[in-house]
């Protein structure tokens, strides 16, 4: 007797049929779906191939490379690949090249309140204080309004990486007294600038390449760059031996990283964020890594015969009071105004909670390091 449920049930065969058939009228009906290609983009930083900004430059284009899962393709070039390191940010604006890396002190020559975002004054904060303006304190919206609406610049800017305090630089001779300074040949950028003619000195605007060979020629007689380790691949040991640190001309600084706006603005939604997500990540990884290589490096200076000393209280007390001139002349520009009143607000309520919130580290760094 034959089981009538057996005898309803399909048979193995015919469902692998009917399945195939099926498969085949959907294959039929869906389109083909091809992978899409890469966006492929050159990406140009301002510094020199051997310098360490421009390590951090690539460490942005492989976060971006890899968190985009292969969507996106930043093709990383030195200074001078494409374009000289200070004509980067009209070639970004232009679509000579799709996007790039350096800071907005290179463009205080175009308004001097691009030197803000960079290189602010020193109200007692940090550029991990400085970012958080950026975020929280309308930094980015300021930021905007200058590149896009004041100078019509068809950009997209994203603030990253936070700098120390930049030293005083390098010189024949130790530095004593703000006098010593005044007529002397000297290398910085930005409000810097400013500030050191402020205090009578002759400053000469170069990019990072180009100092050391000026130094050597006697064409500068000091120059800063930024730190330790970009001050020992470019050569400073080999030309002076006295490098004085501490200094409130560039007390605080940040990386500055630009993409043409049209380019930037054609790209999906979710590839912008990973984007502005890659120079987050980029930039906690760049402090660490500061951390680790800056401190380092310092001591291999030291064992090159190079005297590292502070710099006096006269000189800082000189920078001090050179930065109530320059703010005081340039907010004659309301804009500038504008940036620098909203700075000071953020830098009092942020640096005073610090202050009063954080005890010494000073205190517990001797505690522990520095007894007899």
């Amino acid at each position: 007797m034959s089981n009538s449920h057996e005898s309803a049930r399909p048979s193995r065969r015919a469902f692998m049929a009917t399945a195939a058939v099926a498969a085949g009228a959907t294959a039929l009906a869906a389109p083909a779906v091809h992978a899409q290609a890469p966006i492929k983009l050159k990406f140009q930083s301002t510094w020199p191939n051997k310098d360490i900004f421009h390590e951090f430059a690539g460490d942005f284009v492989r976060y971006v490379n890899s968190m985009s899962g292969g969507r996106v393709e930043l093709e990383l070039l030195a200074a001078g690949a494409v374009v000289p390191a200070f004509q980067v940010l009209d070639a970004v604006s232009a679509g000579i090249i799709d996007a790039g890396h350096g800071v907005s002190a290179y463009w205080y020559g175009k308004n001097k309140a691009f030197s803000l975002f960079g290189t602010a004054p020193a109200f007692g904060w940090d550029a991990d204080e400085l970012l958080g303006w950026v975020r929280y304190g309308g930094g980015q919206q300021l930021y905007d309004e200058l590149t896009q609406q004041i100078l019509k610049l068809n950009v997209v800017g994203m603030l990253s990486g936070p700098m120390p305090s930049q030293p005083l630089g390098w010189f024949k001779a130790e530095i004593t007294s703000p006098d010593q300074l005044k007529g002397m040949k000297y290398r910085t950028v930005g409000l810097g600038a400013d500030l050191f003619k402020e205090m009578g000195v002759a400053v000469t605007i170069v990019p990072g390449g180009e100092i050391v060979p000026a130094m050597d020629r006697g064409l500068l007689e000091g120059a800063e760059f930024n730190n330790p380790s970009s001050d020992l691949v470019l050569g400073f040991p080999d030309v002076a031996k006295v490098y004085m640190v501490q200094s409130y001309h560039q007390a605080l600084e940040c990386f500055e990283i630009l993409f043409n706006k049209t380019k930037f603005d054609s790209m999906p939604k979710d590839v912008q964020a990973i984007i502005k997500a890659a120079s987050d990540a980029a930039s906690s990884d760049m402090m660490w890594k500061a951390q680790d290589r800056y401190s380092k490096d310092l001591e291999v200076i030291k064992s090159r015969g190079v005297k590292v000393l502070p710099t006096p209280k006269s000189v800082l007390e000189a920078q001090l009071n050179a930065w109530d001139k320059v703010i005081a002349n340039l907010s004659a520009d309301p804009f500038f105004k504008k940036v620098v009143e909203s700075q000071m607000a953020w830098a009092k309520r942020v640096v005073g909670f610090r202050l009063q919130y954080e005890p010494d580290s000073a205190f517990a760094y001797n505690h522990f390091f520095k007894k007899a």
